[in-house]
């Protein structure tokens, strides 16, 4: 028996009108679907400008609850039209809490549960922490049309722990959404492209799963900071193989096909889930890894 399922990762710049960057972003999918894609990743956040680049309460006016969100909804009917499974990120208000959230939207239009981001950077350009508040929902697989899929945003896909968990609970495919590009100072001038690809890829291969990542492009300017986006979106095999990339400027997408049951098959065979000691693994759930109790 086989499963085959192509995915895409998509990467746009946003400007500041949102209805265009919408367009922007239902036409990437309808791009990917027409290549073939069945499970295709927009980026983080891409109704907007990445405004996390400044401190301005304003921008709290960006968010909408998950009921009743026409962004939401234009999507779902997008995924139904074109049998399509979209993970879709978004800024969430919740009363008077805000998160950097994404919903599961599956082929037949219908919205799957929410997933709220675990880990909050706060840094140089990226100051995510003044707007968002940490996601308190755990690591979420969703079973879809095309599969049962793991999804974390940004900054979450640096912890291995979260792709552990997805794939602990059977994910079969690994997508994070992203915004990150250049540091603005204070921070060093680094250039972390290649490291955030290792990273990732090393999330793929530690767990013998696909993995796919979708970046933004483009320079934005805030009101005391720019970051230019480095794009180089990517999909990876279950080796941490890149099989699928985008250059670093341009919008783009990109696909790559995986027979889900060969990949278990080789997943299973490898043993590495097997061989786990989760009874030894106590530090792992501490923050100094003190086994004190």
């Amino acid at each position: 028996m086989t499963r085959k399922v192509t995915v895409a990762a998509t990467q746009m710049s946003c400007g500041a009108d949102a209805a265009s960057n919408l367009d922007r972003a239902e036409a990437l999918v309808r791009r990917a679907a027409g290549a073939g894609a069945q499970v295709i990743l927009l980026q983080e956040l891409f109704e907007t400008p990445y405004f996390c680049k400044d401190q301005d309460a304003a921008y709290f006016g960006l968010a909408r609850p998950v009921e009743g969100n026409p962004v939401i909804a234009r999507f779902a009917d997008l995924a139904r039209e074109l049998s399509v499974v979209l993970p879709f990120s978004f800024f969430e208000a919740a009363h008077n809490a805000h998160f950097n959230s994404l919903v599961m939207i599956d082929a037949d239009g219908s919205v799957l549960d929410l997933y709220r981001k675990a880990h909050i950077p706060d840094g140089p350009g990226y100051q995510e922490k003044f707007y968002f508040t940490p996601g308190d929902t755990g690591f979420r697989v969703w079973d879809t049309a095309y599969g049962r899929l793991g999804c974390a945003i940004c900054w979450d896909q640096w912890f291995p722990e979260s792709a552990r968990s997805m794939a602990l609970q059977g994910a079969e495919l690994l997508f994070y959404p992203t915004a990150i590009g250049s540091e603005p100072p204070p921070a060093p001038p680094i250039d972390s492209s290649a490291h955030w690809r290792r990273v990732m890829q090393g999330h793929a291969g530690a767990n013998l799963t696909p993995l796919i990542a979708s970046n933004r492009v483009g320079r934005e300017i805030g009101l005391t900071s720019e970051i230019t986006f480095y794009g180089t979106s990517f999909i990876a095999d279950e080796t941490g193989a890149v099989v699928a990339d985008a250059e670093r400027a341009d919008d783009a997408v990109i696909t790559a096909s995986f027979d889900l049951d060969a990949v278990r098959a080789r997943r299973l065979g490898w043993g590495v889930f097997r061989d786990r000691r989760p009874e030894l693994y106590g530090a792992i759930a501490t923050v100094d890894g003190s086994r004190r109790r």
